[in-house]
């Protein structure tokens, strides 16, 4: 079996005296020097590591620093852009605005103009129908009658004089059944029915008005009763 030798390393000359001893004071020198080092390599240590951390506190903060201000960046770039579109969109919604009350108004005047235009038709017949069937004037005072409470004394009907006139000569029998009594004040197509003193009107005005105002109710909605015929 090889039998293993390590080499023995001598102190230097200089550092052993006469006899082969360490000379006086040789021991604090080595424990200075041991100090010494430990030390050095403390102050190194540390300075290696506060400038490391420094170096990786300087990268992280920068690294944060970068994305703090990209993300503030965006926003504030949403925010200009946000801006901008409104500053842009604001001209065109008033824009809009007035294209859709024009609309409307144009539309009011259409449905006016049909409101209208039926009222002149509906007059129109009347007065065509009244002056071929004057008799159909009685028919109107039946249904104002239904509608009063009965009649116990005799019912006077006041016409226009020619209307008046026409009725008795062309249906004298229904017209015994009441009072027609001529009255100059009144339009054709005009009546107003007197029984147990009360007054009716039965003409034609008030009914065209009324059947008006339903039309104009469905398309004009808020027009003043009447406003329409």
């Amino acid at each position: 079996m090889t039998q293993q030798h390590r080499p023995h390393r001598f102190p230097p000359l200089s550092q052993l005296g006469a006899g082969g001893v360490l000379p006086p004071g040789a021991g604090v020198h080595a424990q200075a020097s041991l100090a010494e080092a430990f030390q050095q390599g403390l102050d190194r240590g540390w300075r290696e590591g506060y400038e490391g951390g420094q170096q990786r506190g300087l990268e992280e903060g920068h690294a944060e620093g970068r994305a703090a201000g990209l993300a503030a960046g965006r926003e504030e770039a949403l925010a200009e852009a946000r801006a901008g579109f409104e500053t842009l969109a604001r001209p065109l919604d008033s824009l809009l605005s007035q294209l859709q009350q024009l609309q409307h108004d144009y539309q009011t005047a259409m449905r006016k103009e049909v409101v209208e235009l039926v009222a002149r038709v509906a007059r129109q017949v009347i007065r065509c129908e009244l002056a071929l069937q004057p008799v159909q004037l009685l028919s109107l005072v039946d249904e104002t009658l239904a509608t009063m409470p009965p009649v116990r004394e005799g019912v006077e009907v006041y016409l226009n004089p020619e209307e008046a006139q026409r009725i008795a000569e062309l249906d004298p029998e229904r017209a015994r059944r009441w009072t027609l009594i001529p009255d100059p004040r009144l339009e054709a197509g005009e009546c107003r029915v007197k029984a147990d003193g009360r007054e009716a009107d039965a003409g034609c005005r008030q009914r065209l008005a009324a059947s008006m105002d339903q039309i104009a109710a469905q398309l004009l909605p808020g027009t003043a009763a009447g406003e329409a015929a």
